[in-house]
Order: C-alpha cells, then sequence, then structure tokens
C-alpha cells in the first residue's frame, strides 16, 4: 500500500464544492415549527384540498394548479409563513419517485427561502422510512451548488428542512431521513468531484481524495502509481496515460464487513479529462471532458456510506484513473496494447479510451473472485444517441444480476434501459495482429463497447452501465440540479445494499 501523494492542488486552491459535506439540518417533527419561511404541503389531483393551503380546489385550478406531479402554487400568508402546494398525481398511488420530485420542485419554487417545512413524508401510501428518505433526496439534491473556483462560492440557501409527520411515523421517518442525508451527501460528492476543473482534479488528486474519504468511511485503500501499474501489465491504464504529463493512479477500495453476505465489485472510469488523444475531440466536445471521470466519482461516493449504512456486502472498489492527452509520447493508431489478463488490442481510434481503463480494472477485479462485478463509465457517444440524456445502458452477461442492477436503479430513480450483447457483433472487433482492436465501426457503439469489456470479466456474472448521457445536464431539472448529476452513485448503493452472492 502507498502513501498518498505529497502534491498539492494548483496554489490558492479553495475549498471546492465542500464536497460531499451536507450544510442543510434535516428535523424530523410532529407540528410545524416556528418561524419556518414556507411550508410544502401536497396536493393530489382529486380528493380534498389540505386547509393549510387556504384555497379551494377551484382556486388552485383557477390559478393553474391541478396537483399535477412537478405542479407548485406559491401561495403567500400575511400573517405565517407561506404555504406551497405540490402536486403529488394520482391520489392513492404515490411512489418514491414522485415524493422524490416533489420535494425537488418544493426546493425550486421555495427560490432564497432558507427554511422550509413539508408533510410530504407523512402521505398515506408509502412506508414512513422510504418516503422520508426520496423526500429528503430530492430537496438536498434539488438545493446542491457547486462552489465554484470563485471568490465567493456558490452557497446553497436552504438551510433547514423540516419533515412533519405524525407520531405513528415519527420514527421510521427518523431513520429515512438519515440514510436521505446519507446518500445525498454521496451523489454531492459525486457531483463536486466530477463539476471540479481538470486542473484541480487529476488522477492523483482523486487518489488523495480516496485515501480522505477511505479513512474516515472505514474502508481499506490502496493506491498504486505508473510503476506499480507497469509492473501489474496494467497496459491499458498506461496507454492512454502515455501522451500526459499527470501520472495515472489506480486505486484499489475494500469494505469488508463481518460475516459478510457476498461480494460484489465496482470498477470505475476514471478519465479525469479526455482530449480523445491522437483522435483529437473538437471544441464542443470537449469542454465536459473534466466530466469522464464520473463513473470513478460514482464508485468512491458510494462506497463512503457503505459502514454508515451498514451494508452486508463486502465490497471492493476501483477507481482506474488517469487523463487521456496528445503529448510527444501518445498511443498512435495501430499500436497494441497489452492488458492485464494478457490480452491484447490495437488500438484504431484514441479517443475509445474507457473500455482501455476498464480492462485492466475488470482483469483485476475478476482476480479478487467477486460474486459479481459492475462497472460504470461514461463510456460512449453511441449509448446517448442511442438513449438520450435521461437513460443510462446496462449490459452484460447474466440476466439476473442485470434485473439485480435494475431493481437498484428503479429503487434510486436513476433509469436504466437494457440494451443486448450481441454476439454476433463481436467479428466486428476483430484484428489482424491483435486478439481484437478497440472500436467496432461506426453502427452498435455501446454493444461492440460491451463486447470488448466482456473479453475481460470470464465467467463472473458482470454488468456495464453506460452513462455517457445522464453524467451531466445543462439546467436545475427536478432533483438534477446544472452541471454533474452523480448519476449512479445512489444505484451502486442500493445495488450494495440489497446484493446477496
Amino acid at each position: 500500500m502507498l502513501a498518498h501523494p505529497s502534491h498539492l492542488m494548483p496554489s490558492g486552491n479553495p475549498s471546492i464544492g465542500q464536497t460531499g459535506e451536507m450544510t442543510t439540518t434535516v428535523l424530523v417533527t410532529r407540528s410545524v415549527p416556528d418561524k419556518v419561511a414556507a411550508i410544502g404541503v401536497p396536493v393530489f389531483t382529486a380528493g380534498a384540498v389540505p386547509r393549510a393551503i387556504g384555497l379551494s380546489r377551484a382556486a388552485l385550478i383557477k390559478h393553474g394548479f391541478e396537483g399535477k406531479p412537478g405542479q407548485t402554487l406559491v401561495v403567500p400568508s400575511p400573517t405565517g409563513p407561506t404555504h406551497i402546494a405540490v402536486g403529488l398525481g394520482d391520489p392513492g398511488r404515490p411512489t418514491t419517485a414522485a415524493l422524490r420530485n416533489a420535494a425537488a420542485a418544493l426546493v425550486r419554487a421555495a427560490g432564497k427561502r432558507a427554511s422550509l417545512a413539508t408533510t410530504l413524508a407523512d402521505v398515506p401510501g408509502v412506508e414512513a422510512s422510504r418516503a422520508a428518505q426520496a423526500v429528503v433526496e430530492g430537496a438536498l439534491l434539488a438545493a446542491y451548488r457547486f462552489g465554484g473556483i470563485k471568490k465567493e462560492p456558490n452557497k446553497t440557501t436552504l438551510t433547514e428542512l423540516v419533515l412533519v409527520v405524525g407520531a405513528a411515523r415519527a420514527n421510521a421517518a427518523r431513520v429515512g431521513s438519515e440514510r436521505g442525508q446519507t446518500t445525498a451527501a454521496a451523489a454531492s460528492m459525486a457531483r463536486d468531484l466530477a463539476n471540479t476543473p481538470p486542473g484541480y482534479m487529476a488522477a492523483r488528486h482523486i487518489a488523495e481524495k480516496a485515501v480522505a474519504v477511505g479513512h474516515a468511511c472505514g474502508l481499506q485503500v490502496e493506491v498504486f502509481n505508473r510503476d506499480q501499474l507497469a509492473e501489474m501489465g496494467c497496459g491499458g491504464m498506461l496507454g492512454v496515460n502515455a501522451g500526459s504529463t499527470e501520472p495515472p493512479r489506480m486505486v484499489r477500495l475494500t469494505y469488508a464487513p463481518r460475516n459478510a453476505s457476498g461480494h460484489l465489485a465496482m470498477v470505475g472510469k476514471g478519465v479525469m479529462f479526455d482530449s480523445g488523444g491522437l483522435s483529437l475531440k473538437p471544441s464542443d466536445g470537449m469542454i465536459t471532458m473534466k466530466m469522464d471521470m464520473s463513473g470513478a466519482a460514482a464508485v468512491l461516493s458510494a462506497m463512503s456510506t457503505l459502514k454508515a449504512l451498514r451494508c452486508k456486502t463486502k465490497v471492493t472498489g476501483y477507481l482506474m484513473c488517469t487523463d487521456n492527452m496528445t503529448g510527444g509520447g501518445a498511443t498512435k493508431l495501430g499500436d497494441v496494447l497489452t492488458f492485464r489478463n494478457g490480452k491484447t488490442a490495437e488500438i484504431h481510434n484514441t479517443d475509445a479510451e474507457g473500455r482501455l481503463v476498464l480492462a485492466d480494472g475488470l482483469s483485476l477485479a475478476v482476480e479478487d473472485k467477486p460474486d459479481a462485478i459492475v462497472d460504470i463509465a461514461t463510456l460512449t457517444g453511441a449509448c446517448m444517441v442511442a438513449l438520450g440524456t435521461k437513460l443510462a445502458g446496462v449490459i452484460g452477461n447474466n440476466q439476473p444480476f442485470i434485473d439485480a442492477v435494475r431493481a437498484a436503479a428503479d429503487t434510486a430513480d436513476e433509469q436504466v434501459w437494457q440494451l443486448p450483447l450481441e454476439k454476433a457483433y463481436r467479428k466486428l472487433l476483430d484484428s489482424n495482429v491483435a486478439d481484437m482492436r478497440n472500436i467496432g465501426g461506426p453502427h452498435g457503439g455501446a454493444i461492440t463497447a460491451s463486447l470488448f469489456l466482456s473479453e475481460f470479466v470470464g465467467d463472473v456474472p458482470w454488468a456495464h452501465l453506460d452513462i455517457a448521457g445522464p453524467m451531466a445536464v445543462d439546467a436545475d431539472d427536478g432533483w438534477l440540479s446544472k452541471g454533474a448529476t452523480g448519476f449512479g452513485t445512489r444505484l451502486l448503493i442500493e445495488l450494495a445494499l440489497s446484493f446477496r452472492g
């Protein structure tokens, strides 16, 4: 195990984003406390309108509010806190996703009001702890702001969130609230890491962060440098890093509870900045490439919660971190790289680099003999073309494990769609000089990339998450805040908590 790097971030570096730290106090009470600035009240599309709103359904409709999901109506009060009607849709069928989105809508409607109370977590039909977790996640993730590199950093305006619930639901709501704060903090950490400019978040910097997080969260942390990666035969990592002046880092994180119920491995793509290498990206395609390490950020952030949430599964995480640059030593088209498991690949496009670093990570993960492996990566534009920006693709070699990933995604409200691992396309990767080449032609790019990855998992149940589409949003949207989304963090948490080997 290596000591973490001693290099510092650029001089004068601020505390970027308060990574993973929540600045909002969350309370669970049985009554609305004095001096809250606003109260969010759930309203369905039918049935009685809560008296607290002070308006009839006819009056609400006159103001354009029908109770549909995502709708809000601010109702000022001359004597007390402002009331905000929050739409939940059809009565009798609330879901955690609806509550999460409603809480986010409430925060956005509240504007700069710093203290909010809501009865959203008291809605009947959803178990109290799950309801409270969803409401807290929605509110805190909507309130998230990246600090930025500014003299006066951006800050969330929400300082207090109060969940008002009945006595019978209070204890369970407190449990759910605490879990929601933990998962929202993890997603915020992932957002902070991905939003940070590349000069402040190279591979050595995220390795330093991983050491600090690991020590604080009960994880074993091992950091491997360039020389060690060479000794280990990680030619994919070294090939992608060859054009860079920044050294690569591979970080292995281990969470090992007593009497573990299974062993899950997580492998995250950590391309800290992706220029495309010699297959250079255009400027428009490069501007968001500080976020090409979102997979590694999700793995690190998810693993930070496992001890606090009393996860019963052993989890090993691999952060495969390097940038992809165009220096004089950069990997050339036609070069052949040899990976940890001995297989070789002819490079036909240096911008298909994520699969190269994942190949070494997956090979290492297999050697640990886990019960299953999930990798997460901003891997292909082809997946974004197929599924857009709201859905991640999931592909794998074991349907029960893929189903477990999909179930975790549903719980987290992070949408995925399964694509086929079509073996007939494998011939598109054939090479005359190596075991395969690293791209498969102009069509089916998400599938051929997955076929490439499948060469490194053997018979271990495996699922690949391609999060290129939902890694970022251009504007606030529900519980998503402008910039990096932290997509996959809460999904991985749910997967680890529910996994049984």
